[in-house]
């Protein structure tokens, strides 16, 4: 462990690929979305139950919950699971080029949920990135229905629907992690976003059995490469590497999955789909980064103030 708390890049590396492989497993599902993304959370929440419970300082938080807090990640979960569902749909409207690109826009989403519903600000440079974010966008959709993928549009849209949802969940966890710990507020929200997508499978009549092993060993690897080996790496590299050096690391994503999609199912991305990908990324990168300069700005002054 002392080895990688040193050597933290290969470690990330494997994150990266870990969430790149989303998209690619999703497609190997025989069942519908909502039983996949259902799958990928039961699954989770299984391997993650006995550290929950097996470890004193876990049990001891989770008696200790406020009721606010289980509330928020209640809805937190609920819009994870419309991320979920969204979003697996769309690996299957439209290219998984395409779906990942727009559905990394989730940062912009989050800083205009941040501006408009909890009183925070947008510098100008911040809103030319996001302009810059929207136009790669717009590019994107603009070939997806050019080409008289109708289809494709449409699974555009769910991709950004499902960045959207993803955003709401981002933001309510920034407001949770301020009193929880992530263990304790992952573990609920993963819980609470389980049961709504067996609710949503009930809703629409499906059933959460008989799709064959394939799409049970899929909700397992996806459980364990892009939530296990993914998203719980890129948490704990927080440690040892800066906020914007990881958050831009998981931006590789699209690229990591683009390629794994043209090896394995033939997709190779239109020009206008490269253009409006790379551009999505610069704006999303470039946004990033002006966060950084302006938190760390006002981490001095605050500093300036105080002495």
């Amino acid at each position: 462990m002392k080895y990688l708390e040193k050597h933290p890049l290969p470690v990330i590396t494997v994150g990266i690929i870990g969430i790149s492989m989303s998209s690619i497993l999703v497609r190997y599902s025989q069942a519908p979305s909502v039983v996949t993304a259902a799958y990928r959370l039961l699954w989770t929440v299984f391997f993650m139950t006995p550290v929950v419970l097996g470890k004193p300082v876990y049990r001891k938080e989770l008696r200790t919950v406020k009721c606010r807090t289980v509330l928020l990640c209640c809805v937190s979960g609920v819009a994870l699971a419309f991320h979920f569902a969204l979003w697996f749909e769309s690996l299957f409207q439209t290219s998984v080029a395409s779906s990942t690109a727009i559905v990394c826009t989730e940062v912009i989403w989050v800083a205009l949920g941040y501006c408009f519903f909890m009183k925070g600000k947008i510098s100008v440079r911040a809103a030319a990135a996001i302009a810059v974010t929207v136009a790669g966008s717009l590019l994107i959709a603009f070939s997806d229905a050019s080409s008289g993928g109708g289809g494709h549009l449409f699974g555009d849209i769910l991709s950004l629907l499902a960045a959207v949802a993803v955003a709401i969940y981002t933001l309510i966890g920034k407001e949770v992690r301020k009193t929880t710990s992530t263990t304790i507020y992952t573990y609920l929200v993963y819980v609470s976003c389980s049961v709504v997508l067996v609710v949503m499978i009930l809703i629409q009549g499906e059933s959460l059995t008989g799709y064959g092993m394939d799409s049970v060993v899929v909700g397992v690897l996806l459980a364990l490469f892009s939530t296990v080996l993914g998203h719980s790496i890129f948490s704990w590299c927080l440690r040892y590497l800066s906020p914007a050096f990881v958050s831009a690391s998981k931006l590789c994503e699209p690229v990591f999955a683009s390629v794994f999609a043209a090896i394995l199912f033939g997709e190779i991305p239109a020009a206008l789909q490269v253009v409006g990908g790379v551009i999505i990324l610069g704006g999303v990168i470039g946004y990033s980064r002006i966060e950084e300069e302006e938190t760390i700005k006002s981490e001095r002054e605050a500093e300036i103030y105080e002495s």
